[in-house]
């Protein structure tokens, strides 16, 4: 399986992904096209359900009663309305360390993610997911991943109607959700608004300082054991990091978090 981003998505999707997480065969899109101008906020809505609901099917669900998904409601059940949108979460228990988010509001997050992130990092990785899917990133990634899929069949393209994918189809398409990447300004918008969340919902927002900490501590090979690079395709982490304290300071939010490490046991709270 080829590496992605996130976002994360954080952080659309904020990392990787790795072979654990089953997006299934990639084949040849042999649906219809749709050009860039019909492409609409409810095509987007439509692709993106299927694709995630595929991937629920296909990869390990935590259950209602699992610790990962009772610490997930505890720091987001207030949030499944957020800025306008309807969010839906879950938890993945794969190895892969991350999370996205899709045009219809739903939010995946990795177990190995929430292993290592504190609920304070957790609330900020998450607000950068929900940031991506109010900014309508996340439509311009499904667009872009749907176009590309659609021009191999060339004959196809001229349809304005988004084609009904089958299984194979949306195990693609789920992969191309996972393999989309965001802009460099699409990032930054993102964790602006993460820090705006963290803020507006009187959260600690040096939370967002040290989930990037970490973030960077993961790139290094010397810290990679167990996991795999992230943010690979991301501005830099320890850059994102930095320009969060300056804000916090700005704001008078900032209290030193001492020396971000990452953890050697899992975290449950």
């Amino acid at each position: 399986m080829k590496k992605t981003i996130f976002s994360l998505v954080l952080l659309g999707t904020i990392g990787f992904m790795n072979a654990q997480l089953n997006l299934g065969n990639i084949t040849k899109a042999a649906g219809k096209g749709v050009s860039a101008l019909t492409f609409t906020n409810a095509d987007a809505v439509k692709l993106s359900k299927e694709s995630v609901d595929w991937m629920d099917k296909n990869n390990p669900v935590a259950g209602p009663k699992d610790p990962y998904t009772v610490r997930l409601n505890k720091l987001f059940a207030k949030h499944k309305s957020q800025d306008g949108l309807n969010l839906n979460y879950k938890v993945y228990k794969v190895k892969d360390i991350n999370a996205f988010a899709c045009a219809d509001g739903s939010v995946r997050v990795f177990s190995s993610l929430m292993d290592i992130m504190t609920n304070d990092e957790l609330l900020a990785v998450i607000g950068h997911e929900i940031g991506h899917v109010k900014n309508e990133d996340t439509k311009d990634a499904i667009k872009s991943a749907y176009l590309k899929a659609a021009a191999l069949d060339a004959a196809s393209a001229s349809s304005k109607t988004v084609a009904t994918l089958n299984d194979s189809q949306l195990g693609q398409m789920a992969n191309a959700i996972m393999d989309a990447s965001h802009s460099k300004k699409q990032e930054s918008e993102a964790d602006t608004y993460s820090y705006d969340f963290m803020k507006a919902n009187g959260y600690n927002v040096v939370g967002a300082y040290t989930a990037f900490k970490k973030l960077a501590l993961l790139s290094e090979g010397s810290q990679q054991s167990g996991f795999q690079k992230m943010f690979n395709s991301h501005p830099d982490s320890a850059k994102r990091a930095e320009a969060i304290k300056k804000r916090a300071e700005k704001d008078g939010l900032w209290k030193d978090p001492g020396t971000v490490t990452l953890p050697t046991a899992k975290l449950t709270k």
